[in-house]
């Protein structure tokens, strides 16, 4: 099927049930989006199409198909055929009559178009018997659809049609379906012809009664009392008038019309000699019951040369293409109101043709009673100029008055409009292609870029805007390290010390979205986050210290890939006053400045392994908030001389799937630590450098369940679905000889030391000297 066909089921399926239901229908079906109008699909796709419809929503086949042969109708009238379908008839009969030859007309544009055929046949009670040929079975519902809207919308009339008969049709060559239905009408006046003709019982009572003779008798009758009336008020002295001078009062010349009042006036002898009449009509055949050809017209002959000799069956030089039925006079009469489409036959033409295309012709059958002969009508069926050429005919051979000239040249230019619109439709599907996938690229860079930036700091950069600043009077910053992270880095490669980053920071980045904090940035092994910036929040504390505890538990599932056993992070809070910004233009990043960020940082270096290390002024805001927390006393602090410190311990009000963002119903995390540790240790080498780093794809998988506080939006009480977080890709074709060594991933401390203004990083003097210089963002690429 061509695909107008399909693109019009897409806008029924899209305009009735909507674009969702479109898009899972497309993808059960495994179908393209897009369908473009000449271009030729299988039909295959369309029953795909209408029987996934049918199955998704629980419709039966026939109703689906009625509707869509009613929408069908309408679609064909939106794109243009309106004119050309309501000028087939003046009603129904002669419209569904004429069906045969619209598709005949559209196959010139349409040339693999393989259209059904229809036949109707009147009965004595005013109903109809509607013969549906065609080669695709399952679709016969299709018609009551269509045929039901044009009685409609065209003549005003609305219509039932039941299957009396459904078979194979043996005649046509092939088995066929042949569907016949019993179409029976009756009329739909709109609410001023229905009170109008209310008021007449005459008419009422009269209609659907009376023959068409009667009727047209009534008429003329009521019309001609009429204008005896009018002359008798006019004329005092009224003046008896003939037959004939009422008929002249009647029908004037220019105005007025004689209703079903005309008769054709046929001669005694046909004033044509025959060689005018082959001449004339240079394509025509007249052939008897037995297919023996009487007469032909001179064109023909010179096409056919065989045809000269009088008396040879038609059949034997000709095979019928459309409609495909039996060449038998009888099979013939039944479609005697179709269009007949016959070829010539290759073996039948001299040698030196045999190579050109062989020729159509294209006309209608006419039996004539008197003689019992067929008359064939024809024209060549010719679409271009070059099928003109291909076949050495001239636009001579074809008769001055035959059209078919003009359909020629004409059909060159539709023809050629066709092809470029053809062109256009497959440019704009390809835009349309290049359109989609820049949105999906644009979607890939504003994730990129909003993962890197606050959304509102983003936009503005978006915007060529410059980021002011922002002083914020309280926020809470936190500061994580891995213990020993030196040691670890010396005795194992650097392949192994990406994978473990990578898998715990994965595990930090989705505590983040589930406590809604703002992470800042990674250096090394070092992360560090912020509650309260860019968007003040009044719960920062509360957040970032959820936060915390969050980070001691998913760390308990990394292993160390020295001795197997959990990695250690040191963890320090602190909350105060900090500057935010962004800095530079190349790989910008939205930075905090300040006093509060040095004592963050202090925090952490001076904290103890798997411990949260708290600032009296987080344990300020924590003490009425359901936290336990122990304190440590007070401590000297580089930098800052004795600061009293806390530890936190737990939160009281909330489990440990709250806190991790799991589902209610998620299996206890620590016994799978304790069962993943126990199996990692059996399994465990001589040599634990050479073990990867495998994460854990369970924590990953599961929704994000953001944890709920005093002042978090109604939304983000929701399960954030959707978005688990980029699992870990397989590294096995790395090899460990590339150049990462472990100079790489340390430097000198002394090159890295407060390279961030007033963020200074003091380390304890029992640990080695380490650099953070290695952003985490390198880790994510894997």
């Amino acid at each position: 099927m061509y695909g107008f066909i399909n693109t019009c089921l897409k806008s029924l399926v899209v305009e009735k049930y909507g674009e969702e239901i479109w898009e899972r229908l497309r993808v059960q079906t495994g179908v393209q989006d897009t369908f473009l109008t000449f271009e030729v699909y299988s039909d295959e796709i369309t029953m795909q199409l209408i029987d996934k419809t049918c199955k998704m929503l629980d419709v039966p086949p026939d109703m689906v198909l009625k509707q869509f042969g009613e929408y069908f109708f309408e679609f064909c009238k939106r794109s243009g055929y309106d004119h050309m379908l309501r000028t087939l008839g003046g009603n129904l009969y002669e419209f569904i009559e004429n069906l045969d030859a619209l598709h005949s007309y559209l196959s010139l544009s349409y040339q693999e178009m393989n259209a059904p055929s229809f036949r109707v046949e009147k009965n004595e009670d005013g109903s109809m018997h509607l013969h549906y040929y065609s080669d695709r079975r399952g679709l016969c519902h299709i018609v009551p659809g269509i045929i039901g809207a044009a009685a409609l919308d065209f003549f005003n009339i609305e219509i039932s049609m039941e299957i009396v008969n459904q078979t194979e049709e043996e005649e046509r060559t092939g088995k066929k379906e042949h569907i016949v239905f019993l179409v029976t009408q009756k009329p739909i006046f709109s609410y001023k012809r229905r009170n109008k003709f209310a008021s007449s019982s005459h008419y009422l009572s009269s209609f659907g009664k009376q023959s068409e003779k009667q009727l047209d008798k009534e008429d003329l009758e009521r019309t001609m009392n009429k204008i005896r009336d009018k002359n008798s008020l006019a004329s005092t002295c009224p003046v008896k008038k003939s037959h004939w001078e009422t008929i002249r009062g009647i029908v004037t010349i220019g105005k007025g019309r004689l209703l079903r009042g005309f008769h054709p006036v046929y001669p005694k002898t046909l004033w044509i000699d025959p060689r005018t009449f082959c001449n004339g009509l240079p394509f025509h055949i007249v052939f008897d019951e037995e297919l023996q050809v009487k007469q032909a017209g001179v064109s023909i002959q010179k096409i056919v040369p065989g045809l000269q000799i009088l008396g040879i069956r038609l059949d034997q030089y000709f095979s019928i293409i459309r409609p495909e039925v039996k060449f038998t006079i009888s099979s013939l009469q039944k479609f005697i109101n179709s269009q007949f489409v016959f070829q010539t036959k290759r073996n039948m033409m001299p040698e030196s043709w045999r190579q050109r295309p062989m020729l159509e012709l294209r006309g209608q059958m006419i039996w004539m009673e008197s003689v019992q002969c067929m008359l064939y009508l024809c024209s060549p069926l010719l679409r271009t100029l070059h099928e003109l050429e291909e076949r050495h005919m001239h636009i001579a051979d074809i008769a001055p008055h035959d059209v078919t000239r003009d359909l020629i040249l004409l059909n060159q230019q539709r023809l050629a409009e066709m092809e470029l619109s053809n062109q256009l439709e497959r440019k704009k599907e390809e835009l349309r292609i290049l359109s989609k996938h820049l949105e999906e690229e644009k979607k890939k860079t504003e994730a990129l870029l909003y993962a890197m930036l606050p959304k509102h700091v983003a936009n503005q950069l978006k915007e060529g805007k410059r980021v002011e600043a922002g002083e914020f009077k309280e926020c809470t910053i936190l500061f994580s390290d891995v213990v020993t992270f030196t040691n670890i880095c010396a005795h194992c490669e650097p392949i192994q010390i990406v994978l473990m980053l990578n898998t715990m920071y994965l595990r930090f980045d989705r505590l983040t979205t589930v406590h809604d904090v703002y992470k800042v940035e990674t250096i090394g092994d070092a992360y560090m986050v912020v509650g309260g910036v860019p968007v003040p929040i009044s719960t920062h504390a509360e957040r970032v210290a959820n936060f915390a505890l969050g980070m001691i538990i998913a760390a308990k599932d990394i292993k160390n890939p020295v001795s197997g056993n959990p990695i250690q992070i040191r963890v320090g809070i602190h909350t105060g006053p900090v500057l935010a910004g962004v800095v530079g233009e190349k790989m910008p990043r939205y930075c905090l400045f300040g006093d509060s960020v040095n004592i963050a940082s202090r925090m952490e270096s001076h904290g103890v392994p798997s411990k949260i290390h708290l600032s009296d002024s987080v344990h300020h805001c924590l003490k009425d908030k359901n936290f336990e927390m122990l304190e440590r006393g007070e401590i000297d602090v580089k930098g800052k001389g004795k600061m009293h410190t806390y530890f936190l311990i737990r939160n009281m009000a909330a489990t440990e799937n709250e806190i991790m963002g799991r589902p209610t119903r998620a299996p206890d995390p620590s016994h799978e630590a304790a069962q993943s540790s126990q199996e990692y240790k059996a399994e465990a080498s001589p040599k634990p450098c050479s073990q990867d780093i495998q994460p854990n794809p369970d924590e990953e998988m599961l929704p994000i369940i953001a944890m709920k506080y005093a002042d978090s939006p109604i939304e983000a009480h929701a399960s954030l679905k959707g978005r688990n977080q980029t699992r870990l890709k397989d590294l096995a074709g790395i090899k460990k000889t590339d150049a990462w060594t472990y100079e790489s991933l340390h430097g000198d401390q002394q090159a890295h030391k407060d390279s961030y203004l007033m963020q200074g990083r003091s380390k304890p003097a029992a640990e080695e000297p380490r650099i953070r210089n290695v952003r985490s963002n390198f880790c994510n690429l894997f």
